[in-house]
C-alpha cells in the first residue's frame, strides 16, 4: 500500500500553516518533506501514523549515504518534527517518529572574516554621487550592526532611531530585537537620506532603494558588496555574511562577552553564536583563572 492523494495533500496544508518562515525556508522544508514523502511511497507506508521511530533513523542514514551533510539532515529533521506536530494537532497522527532521533555531527568551519584593517579599508569608500553614498550607509551598517542580508535590505526609513542611535531589525521567525548603530555609521546613515529623495519614489518606504526608486533587492546588494571589495584591494570574495562574522569577531576579541553578541546577532541559541568566534581554549581559561573564585591559587 502506497500513500493515497489525501495523505500527500496534508503536506501541502501542514505548508500553508509557515507564515512565519522565510520563503527560503519554506522551500527547504517542501524539498525535505518531498524526500520523506518519496521514501515512505518507496516502502510501501500508507499513512503517517504508520511511520516510526526505526524508520526515521532508516530514512535519515540513507540519506546520510547519499551525501546529505550533518546540518542539512539537522533541518530535514526539524522539518519532519514540525509536520508531526501538525499532524498531532490535526488528529491526523498520535505520536512524532523524528522525536529523539539525532542526525549524524558534521564539523562546524570557522567563518571566513575581514581582519579590522581590511575591515576599515572596505567602509571607508570614498565619493558624493548617489550610489556611494548609499553604498557607503549600506557597508557600515552592516559592519557596524552584524545585520543579516535580508534584515538590512527590508529596513525601512523609521527604522533608525537617530537620537539613541539604535536600529529595530526583524530577524528569523519574525523575531523584533534593536541593535545599536555607531557613530560612523549613523553618520553615513544622514549623509545618505538627505540624497535619498533624490532616487526613491515618493511612496517608497524603504531606507535603501535601487535606481529604479524602489526597495533595495538581496542581489543588487550583493553585487555592490563585491564590486567595492574588489575596488577597494580586497584579495577575497566579500560577501554581506562575511561583514556580520566581522562584526561578531572584531566585538568578541574585545570584549569576550558571549551573550551580548549573541543578543545584538538575534540568535535563539548561543551554540550558533559560538561558531562566530574565534576565541581560543587558552583564553578561555585565563579568564576562568581571572574570574572564578575557585580557580584561584591557594584558596
Amino acid at each position: 500500500m502506497t500513500m493515497n492523494q489525501s495523505e500527500v495533500n496534508k503536506v501541502a496544508d501542514y505548508l500553508a500553516t509557515l507564515q512565519h518562515l522565510s520563503p527560503h525556508t519554506r522551500a527547504a522544508y517542501q524539498r525535505d518533506l518531498n524526500c520523506l514523502l518519496a521514501y515512505c511511497q518507496q516502502q510501501g507506508i500508507g499513512c503517517w501514523q504508520d511511520l516510526d521511530g526505526r524508520q526515521i533513523r532508516a530514512y535519515v542514514a540513507r540519506r546520510h549515504r547519499q551525501g546529505n551533510g550533518g546540518r542539512s539532515l539537522q533541518r530535514n529533521l526539524s522539518a519532519i518534527r514540525s509536520f508531526y506536530r501538525y499532524l498531532m494537532n490535526t488528529r491526523a497522527a498520535t505520536r512524532n517518529p523524528a522525536a529523539g532521533v539525532a542526525s549524524p555531527k558534521s564539523p562546524r568551519k570557522l567563518p571566513k572574516t575581514l581582519d579590522t584593517d581590511q575591515a576599515a579599508r572596505l567602509v571607508e569608500i570614498q565619493g558624493d554621487d548617489l550610489l556611494t553614498v548609499r553604498d557607503k550607509a549600506i557597508l557600515e551598517l552592516f559592519y557596524s550592526s552584524g545585520l543579516r542580508l535580508s534584515e538590512l535590505s527590508s529596513l525601512n526609513v523609521d527604522s533608525i532611531d537617530y537620537n539613541d542611535a539604535l536600529v529595530t531589525v526583524t530577524g528569523k521567525g519574525r523575531k523584533t530585537r534593536k541593535v545599536p548603530v555607531g557613530r560612523y555609521a549613523i553618520q553615513a546613515l544622514q549623509n545618505w537620506l538627505r540624497q535619498r529623495p533624490e532616487m526613491a519614489t515618493a511612496d517608497e518606504p524603504a531606507l535603501f532603494v535601487s535606481r529604479r526608486g524602489r526597495r533595495i533587492s538581496n542581489r543588487t546588494v550583493q553585487q555592490r558588496l563585491r564590486d567595492w571589495a574588489i575596488k577597494q584591494g580586497l584579495a577575497t570574495h566579500v560577501h554581506p555574511h562575511m561583514l556580520r562574522h566581522s562584526f561578531a569577531t572584531h566585538l568578541l576579541e574585545s570584549s569576550s562577552d558571549l551573550r551580548a553578541v549573541q543578543e545584538l546577532l538575534g540568535h535563539a541559541d548561543i551554540s550558533t553564536t559560538q561558531v562566530y568566534t574565534h576565541l581560543d581554549f587558552q583564553h578561555l581559561a585565563r579568564v576562568y583563572d581571572a574570574a572564578h573564585p575557585r580557580a584561584k591559587k591557594g584558596t
